[in-house]
């Protein structure tokens, strides 16, 4: 059975930092493109990060570009996202996500996703 498990979230200060984990078990983590998205209440889930499966390559949404890292552990099966200089408008609930066959940026074509884990940047 495959898990995939957000941690880090929490609620803090613009301007403040945070870094999100995604644990993943039940499958081979290596084999998988690993995308951060977000969904801020009565909006669609947004794509914001994109991590290759060797971790070599990124791909960032233009609101996030700068300020946030995405990388990966494969030994350890865990993907992160580095949150910097957070602003009110990265407030949602964060999901990681898994795609084995596509580029990871497409929510309709991911194979696994987490529960998520809720981000709250207070102004």
């Amino acid at each position: 059975q495959v898990r995939l498990v957000e941690s880090g979230g929490g609620l803090v200060q613009t301007g403040d930092s945070l870094r999100l984990s995604c644990a993943a078990s039940g499958l081979t983590f290596n084999g998988y493109v690993m995308s951060w998205y977000h969904q801020a209440p009565g909006k669609d889930r947004e794509c914001v990060a994109v991590i290759s499966r060797s971790g070599a390559t990124a791909f960032y949404a233009d609101s996030v570009r700068g300020r946030f890292t995405v990388s990966r552990d494969n030994a350890k099966n865990t993907s992160y996202l580095q949150m910097n200089s957070l602003k009110s408008e990265d407030t949602a609930v964060y999901y990681c996500a898994a795609d084995r066959f596509g580029s990871g940026r497409d929510a309709s074509a991911m194979e696994f996703w987490g529960t998520g884990t809720l981000v709250t940047v207070s102004s």
